[in-house]
């Protein structure tokens, strides 16, 4: 397949920038889309600066040809096994369909998607394709909180497929524990059942981790909770990254918690009261410590665009990720359907899930490329975006990120734009190997 965007004498070139929202004009990397950069480059020429090799002979190896995502330039990736082996200037006729490469995305919080989710013992294998469809490559499965036998059960079930297949094991980093150790209180606590919310404990989480033979590498917890210090403290250094989220805490037990080794705040701007107080909140002091790196849900639904652009930038870009939180309802038609633990949600016709009846939300009905899009139109430009959904999530969790120059891990994916704005995947590829669509280029 050849893969590319419009050469610097088409009329897409030609065309104005698009305009956005006055409050994300001058966000780093703020062009929409890669626009301007990538018609500029096509005028510059190819010969782009930091495109080299490793000296291997492209031919008898798997490429995709197309226009870099961050420099606009028309290139030819060329990978060998697990790893990229040459990224080569090509001529701009080379790359067609308008068609960009970048590295693949990696979601850190994904609940479930197109009806399925991670009980079933088929659910991790077929969201895993679902997704591969839509370029998120890799992806931590996440189990929300429920009866310790629920839990666990869905957690066997992950490791039980994971055991069983290498594939899926090279497409999950981890698994993502989101409770039970959260904030009990309405609104902290989300759509969690309050039933089943509890204080950190080693033992519990132990058995949790039994059941998941160790594939637990991330959990998120309030630390405002008894125990949540010493837990934060033992699970960093098992190796387990702890995050901050569905939280009441005050700036000194979000102080502490990073102390102890918390790296993240899940979900920045959700998971917390409705009204709080102007100054004496959790927003400010997860935005000061420069040690948190902030997840978002950019879906357009969670966070409206000024408080994700403020946010952002407080955060500072190298430091934020972005997650879809997508539920099993997620990518269905509009509906009433029955979510985990029994509660009825409803999805609305522009993919807003709620528990039924309420305008209280229950997850995303997005998937990670959409809310790359979104959050590229309303506030960071498409390079600044893709990185948030796929180097800075792998960063996070100590995983080889995909790449684009000779070296890095061939998590790739090339796609174009709809009329719509929406990326559609043309391939995605997944530590070398080819998950949805095929290779191909001149």
């Amino acid at each position: 397949m050849q893969v590319g965007v419009p050469s610097a004498n088409s009329p897409q070139c030609a065309s104005p920038r698009p305009s956005g929202p006055p409050y994300a004009a001058g966000f780093r990397a703020g062009v929409p889309w890669g626009h301007e950069v990538g018609c500029r480059a096509s005028r510059l020429g190819v010969a782009a600066a930091g495109i080299g090799s490793v000296g291997v002979k492209p031919a008898t190896m798997p490429t995709l040809s197309g226009h870099h995502y961050r420099t606009g330039l028309p290139v030819r990736v060329t990978w060998e096994g697990e790893s990229v082996r040459r990224v080569d200037a090509v001529a701009a006729g080379a790359c067609a369909d308008g068609v960009q490469i970048a590295p693949a995305l990696l979601d850190i919080q994904l609940n479930g998607y197109a009806g399925l989710d991670f009980s079933r013992p088929d659910g991790l294998e077929r969201i895993a394709a679902q997704l591969a469809a839509l370029g998120t490559a890799r992806f931590c499965p996440t189990v929300v909180t429920g009866s310790p036998e629920a839990m666990a059960g869905t957690l066997r079930t992950l490791a039980a497929a994971l055991a069983a297949d290498g594939g899926l094991r090279a497409a999950v980093p981890g698994i993502h524990l989101e409770g039970p150790f959260i904030s009990g209180l309405d609104g902290p606590r989300g759509a969690h059942p309050a039933a089943w919310v509890r204080d950190p404990d080693w033992d519990t989480f132990q058995r949790l981790q039994e059941a998941a033979r160790g594939a637990i590498r991330l959990v998120t917890l309030a630390p405002e909770r008894p125990g949540a210090e010493a837990f934060t403290a033992r699970a960093t250094a098992a190796g387990v990254r702890v995050a901050i989220g569905h939280t009441a805490a005050d700036a000194g037990a979000i102080e502490r918690a990073v102390g102890a080794g918390a790296r993240l705040s899940t979900h920045l701007g959700n998971g917390l009261a409705a009204r709080i107080d102007r100054h004496a909140n959790p927003l400010w002091p997860q935005l000061a410590r420069a040690e948190l790196y902030a997840s978002f849900i950019a879906d357009g639904h969670h966070l409206p665009a000024p408080a994700l652009v403020a946010m952002m930038r407080a955060k500072g870009e190298e430091r934020c990720i972005l997650v879809s939180d997508a539920v099993a309802q997620a990518g269905l038609p509009p509906g009433r359907y029955t979510g985990i633990g029994g509660d009825l949600v409803d999805v609305g016709a522009d993919g807003r899930v709620t528990l039924a009846g309420t305008p209280y939300l229950a997850g995303s009905g997005f998937h990670l490329a959409r809310c790359v899009a979104h959050a590229a139109r309303v506030a960071t430009g498409l390079p600044a975006a893709v990185e948030m959904a796929s180097l800075h999530p792998a960063r996070l969790m100590s995983v080889a990120p995909g790449g684009l120059e000779p070296g890095a891990a061939a998590h790739l994916w090339a796609f174009r734009l709809g009329g719509d704005g929406e990326p559609q995947t043309q391939a995605t590829v997944r530590g070398g190997r080819v998950v949805y669509g095929a290779p191909g280029g001149s």
